[in-house]
């Protein structure tokens, strides 16, 4: 089920949301947990295995390390490994068996698993609770029910925020009844989220589809506008969602941190990658980088900590050699940036859009990487089918007004909190459901992931 579907939108929010509300205060983890599950296996109940085994290796494996104290750092791997084992599967075998056909020459009769929804980011936020045990900076949480619903919680289950369980310890544990204006205010940011994805993205999503079909008729106009709408698109996308999973969280008294801080606007890549999908920066940041050495061991030893990080974090988003260069470019640019750019007082000069437009420039080219096309995207680009065909132009021209519309969102001085979209909600909610009535509802982008 995704948020997105009429199914969703006039059937299952409704009775979860009231239903939450209501139920009696010892019922409503029960009731959550119940939800979520039904949530995730609607369209393919199989997963929901996954979902069980990811919880229950997790939440056993803990309950087995504070037993065996003696033993705890070979649970801890045991745990770790065993958890990773469905995301090896589903996620990486098909790339692994076609990298070494192509290296080696072997075969392996292997066939592409169907890649289950979220996996990457219920199993990040599993491995974060482990982790945070071993430590000794979480409690271990006792209970199989609070715990089902801290990794199978369905506002974020499928494509975040990855949220610690430090994080919403107090939250599963109190499970206060929502009140009244919580659940509005919850419910308006849901409203501008599902916005962003319905009204915004799907549209961007439609436009890119139509360049990308075919760079020879897009032409190096129809390349460079379509890269700029793939790149609202997966802003508008995934922000949304993560509007859409922190509203909804509120509504029902839970407050999930935020994913995005208006990362368009950033000064450097440095700052773009602190607010773009900042749950994950947290992640890699707090369980990779920092145990690497971080950037105490000097600037070789950093420079090489960046590396494999970014390379990790290439491979998270996808299993192709298009995301591991995507994340080796930014790798690059983040070390020279902090090389010869970040401490540099002659830089505070340069106006501040100039340097917004310096910061997304690099950002776009990685799109470029990151959506696959490669080298024909970036021939079309450089000019070598020519500016436009006439039905490119007249594509360009009808999507146009959009996309200004949405360079304007991305890259403008702020706009109004959501708490200011109160009339706004309501008629954003009908023009959606208007939306998907015409045109059906399209996946999130991140769903893949």
């Amino acid at each position: 089920m995704v948020f997105s579907s009429l199914t969703y939108l006039l059937l299952f929010m409704p009775c979860v949301l009231l239903g939450y509300r209501l139920m009696p205060s010892k019922a409503r983890m029960p009731f959550l947990l119940g939800a979520s599950l039904l949530f995730y296996g609607w369209g393919s109940p199989s997963w929901l295995l996954l979902l069980a085994w990811c919880i229950l290796v997790s939440w056993g494996g803990v309950l087995l390390m504070s037993r065996f104290q003696s033993k705890r750092k070979l649970i801890l791997i045991l745990i770790i490994v065993l958890d990773l084992l469905p995301l090896f599967w589903f996620k990486y075998i098909g790339f692994i068996r076609d990298t070494l056909r192509d290296v080696t020459g072997w075969s392996l009769d292997i066939r592409n698993p169907v890649l289950p929804a979220g996996i990457s980011f219920f199993t990040f936020q599993a491995l974060s609770y482990v982790i945070d045990v071993y430590r000794g900076n979480a409690r271990t949480q006792r209970s199989p029910v609070t715990f089902g619903v801290y990794l199978a919680l369905f506002p974020q289950l499928v494509a975040g925020p990855i949220v610690r369980y430090t994080d919403l310890e107090e939250q599963l544990i109190a499970h206060p009844r929502p009140t009244w204006d919580q659940m509005r205010r919850g419910l308006r940011r849901f409203c501008v989220g599902l916005a962003k994805k319905v009204l915004l993205a799907d549209a961007l999503g439609r436009f890119w589809g139509q360049m990308n079909a075919d760079f020879t008729q897009a032409g190096a106009l129809g390349a460079w506008l379509g890269l700029i709408a793939f790149s609202f698109q997966i802003y508008f996308d995934f922000s949304g969602y993560s509007d859409m999973a922190i509203g909804l969280g509120e509504a029902m008294g839970f407050v999930l941190p935020e994913n995005f801080d208006h990362p368009y606007r950033s000064r450097s890549l440095t700052e773009f990658w602190r607010k773009w999908h900042i749950s994950l920066t947290t992640w890699f940041t707090e369980y990779v980088y920092i145990p690497l050495g971080g950037n105490r061991r000097g600037t070789l030893q950093r420079d090489l900590n960046l590396l494999i990080v970014w390379s990790l974090t290439g491979l998270w988003h996808g299993a192709g050699w298009n995301f591991v260069l995507w994340g080796l470019f930014f790798a690059v640019l983040l070390i020279l940036e902090k090389r010869f750019i970040r401490d540099n007082s002659r830089l505070e000069r340069i106006p501040a859009w100039l340097r917004q437009c310096f910061t997304y420039i690099p950002v776009l080219l990685g799109w470029g990487l990151f959506s696959g096309f490669g080298m024909p995207l970036f021939s079309a680009m450089f000019g070598s089918v020519g500016f436009a065909s006439s039905q490119s132009l007249l594509t360009c021209a009808a999507f146009a007004p959009l996309l200004l519309l949405c360079a304007f969102i991305s890259f403008a001085p702020r706009l109004p909190r959501v708490r200011e979209w109160r009339f706004a909600a309501p008629v954003l909610m009908l023009l959606c459901l208007a939306a998907l009535v015409s045109q059906g509802y399209a996946p999130f982008v991140y769903f893949q992931f």
